[in-house]
């Protein structure tokens, strides 16, 4: 049995338009890997993580025929249960600490509150728990980051400390939502080989959302492509730039790439079509 299995999902929002269909019918299942959803801005990526989380605020309206977490459907569950199921089984960092970590908190509160809330344990367990987890995480004298606020943070302490906070009640699925986007090169590989390590260690899945193509290409297992809220392709990571979809191959030409110069990149052309056509599933 697979970790999740998503099947038509659909994602809507009234407007004065009419109702927007930000995901459309879309299907795939989760083991333990690390699962990449690409498509460009606006192509449905975050909401699809917000809404197996059941995150989608009123008026946005989340329907599908199942979302199984482990055999059991989350969208059948009352929001108190909904609760338990968020940060214990299915943790998701967002894509800018600035907006996720509370400003007039502690790191280590912060943290600690993460771990009291699915644990019955003492403070002084948790604060153990937490200063471990820093240091999991890599962050060095986690004692002084403990103590430390959120402003205090660069830009990729705060995205370390956001994974030690989803990752501190020991989850069984991590949604990574663009969480290196802000972040330079050789911060980002830090934080990729820190999340890369802890998923093979505790045995997660990882659900990988970006923009980044040739990121996803090396770092992912399994890659969903998504577009105008629909998947329109899925391919081993390893395969990416193998992939067949005019999308695909659109997204991929516009690219530069350091062993195929160009004097010029390909501009991304859509055809409307592919917003219509049947989803693809993504199968593990």
């Amino acid at each position: 049995m697979s970790l999740l299995d998503v099947e038509n999902l659909w994602v809507r929002f009234p407007t004065r338009q009419g109702v927007f269909d930000a995901v459309r019918g879309v299907s795939f299942t989760l083991d333990r890997e690390r699962l990449g959803i690409v498509g460009e801005s606006g192509s449905g990526k975050s909401m699809t993580g917000r809404a197996i989380l059941r995150l989608i605020r009123k008026p946005g309206i989340v329907e599908a025929d199942h979302i199984k977490l482990e055999g059991q459907n989350l969208l059948d569950l009352t929001e108190p249960q909904m609760r338990e199921v968020r940060g214990q089984k299915i943790s998701m960092v967002m894509q800018d600490p600035k907006f996720s970590l509370n400003p007039v908190m502690t790191v280590g509160d912060q943290i600690m509150e993460a771990y009291l809330l699915h644990n019955d344990t003492s403070k002084s367990q948790a604060r153990a728990k937490s200063i471990a987890m820093l240091e999991a995480v890599s962050i060095r004298d986690p004692e002084r980051v403990m103590r430390a606020y959120p402003h205090e943070m660069s830009g990729g302490m705060g995205q370390r400390i956001m994974i030690a906070m989803m990752l501190v009640p020991d989850p069984q699925i991590l949604i990574a939502d663009e969480p290196t986007s802000a972040l330079d090169v050789s911060v980002q590989r830090q934080v990729l080989d820190i999340m890369d390590g802890l998923v093979k260690e505790r045995g997660m899945g990882l659900i990988f959302i970006s923009h980044d193509l040739n990121l996803v290409a090396e770092f992912c297992d399994r890659v969903l492509i998504m577009y105008a809220g629909r998947i329109v392709e899925v391919c081993d990571a390893d395969r990416l730039h193998e992939a067949q979809h005019p999308y695909t191959r659109g997204l991929l030409n516009s690219l530069p790439r350091l062993d195929q110069p160009r004097k010029h990149l390909e501009v991304l052309t859509r055809d409307d079509t592919w917003a219509e056509a049947e989803s693809v599933r993504g199968n593990a």
